[in-house]
């Protein structure tokens, strides 16, 4: 099990789904969890949940808001010294075909999803910086890799956020801050659980493990990443996902 004792993790869009289980993880290895997500009420249920088991804080903001976001990192290191570790993890989709696809929906899509990674990451970045040390975690999508009918907004943000970690990790590393994504695939939340019987058997065909996976497999991924054991890891997409996108 790693070791977070006296280590600041941020995670956007953590009181709900995959974000909240890695939020969970963390605060289960001794670091302080920084939860930042939109709902007040969805921060204040997920922060009293996770201190049951250790340290988390909470953040109402939104991660397109530059001066909120300055703000809220610039508190974090404030109260708690620094941050160790960014996890990227705000995201929604809007579904829908391409001919009838809303630029509102493209345009959102890409705002929560790549634009608010960037101001966190730069945010982030100059704290990380001035430490010489720090991990920042994306969490894309086997979608930005495959892409989907129907999700063309979402595969173009998790296909740009794919790229972003690339050119971060070469511009960061002089630094000693790494930059790297992770790529779940199907995963069981709330949203998949509304899926049919017959729609689950068909993704469980396609995917070579033959089954989907759980929050808590993305999130053991991000613990690596955040920790020594990734010391030389930088620039990576690694896809959480059943063997579903292999090459």
């Amino acid at each position: 099990m790693h070791d977070f004792k006296d280590k600041v993790v941020v995670i956007t869009g953590a009181a709900r789904g995959i974000g909240f289980a890695i939020a969970k993880s963390f605060v289960e290895c001794g670091a302080t969890v920084a939860v930042i997500d939109l709902s007040a009420e969805a921060v204040n249920a997920a922060v009293a949940n996770l201190k049951q088991i250790g340290k988390a804080i909470g953040y109402v903001g939104n991660v397109t808001d530059s001066s909120g976001m300055e703000e809220l990192f610039a508190q974090v290191v404030k109260e708690h010294g620094g941050i160790d570790t960014l996890i990227n993890n705000a995201g929604i989709t809007r579904d829908n075909l391409m001919i009838r696809m809303k630029e509102e929906d493209w345009q959102l899509v890409l705002d929560i999803n790549l634009k608010g990674s960037f101001i966190c990451t730069q945010k982030a970045f100059k704290h990380m910086m001035k430490a010489r040390k720090g991990s920042i975690i994306n969490i894309a999508s086997v979608i930005g890799i495959m892409g989907n009918a129907g999700q063309a907004n979402y595969a173009a943000s998790k296909g740009g956020l794919i790229a972003f970690t690339k050119s971060c990790a070469k511009e960061f590393a002089s630094r000693n801050v790494r930059v790297n994504a992770v790529a779940p695939g199907f995963i069981e939340t709330e949203m998949t659980a509304t899926l049919s019987d017959d729609v689950r058997a068909e993704y469980g065909k396609a995917i070579p493990l033959g089954k989907m996976g759980s929050p808590e497999d993305v999130a053991r991924v991000c613990m690596f990443l955040a920790s020594e054991d990734s010391a030389y890891l930088t620039g990576q997409t690694l896809a959480v996902d059943g063997g579903l996108t292999m090459h």
